[in-house]
């Protein structure tokens, strides 16, 4: 797997001793519910939850743990690759918050976006976003991805029901 350096934020495979650091990180309930998990349904990290997000993340050729400063602060990836039309979709998960607002998600998806567009020539990244989380929006956003539409009603929150919106971005917007 490629390392991925910036600078400030190192992309590399996820290995067993970040189940550590993970489990350091806990559980932010804000954090989570921008990812679409209520209030009230955070629960505490567990040993074994973080052992097999471990595991599941060092098997993915294409998860890499966001690393600042030789912490463990995230992880971002593609999945759902299709590689007949060149495709594929972004996740990104920031799990520490003195690590919010300071350009690390940002600099992490840039590194992404050039290995996915120039490495493995893709045409296309995609990525869901809650309608109402505006940083992930705003990072998304300044590297290039535009909202192509809105699916309404996708995920139940903190007893309401939130939009989804769907961005993308084609290599040939990246590479100009």
């Amino acid at each position: 797997m490629t390392v991925l350096e910036g600078a400030k934020v190192r992309l590399r495979r996820v290995s067993s001793e970040d189940a550590e650091a993970r489990f350091a990180l806990g559980t932010d309930a804000e954090i989570v519910n921008m990812f679409g998990v209520s209030l009230s349904d955070a629960k505490p990290m567990t040993r074994d939850a973080v052992e097999q997000w471990a595991e599941g993340q060092a098997n993915s050729p294409y998860a890499w743990a966001i690393e600042v400063e030789g912490c463990l602060v995230g992880e971002i990836k593609l999945h759902s690759i299709n590689v007949h039309d060149r495709r594929a979709s972004m996740a990104i998960g920031k799990y520490d918050r003195t690590r919010l607002g300071k350009g690390v998600g940002t600099e992490a998806i840039r590194l992404l976006l050039r290995h996915a567009f120039t490495e493995l020539k893709l045409h296309r990244i995609g990525i869901r976003v809650l309608a109402y989380n505006e940083r992930a929006i705003r990072a998304y956003t300044k590297c290039g991805f535009i909202i192509e539409g809105r699916e309404r009603e996708t995920a139940f929150v903190d007893g309401s029901w939130q939009d989804d919106l769907m961005m993308g971005l084609l290599s040939t917007e990246y590479l100009t």
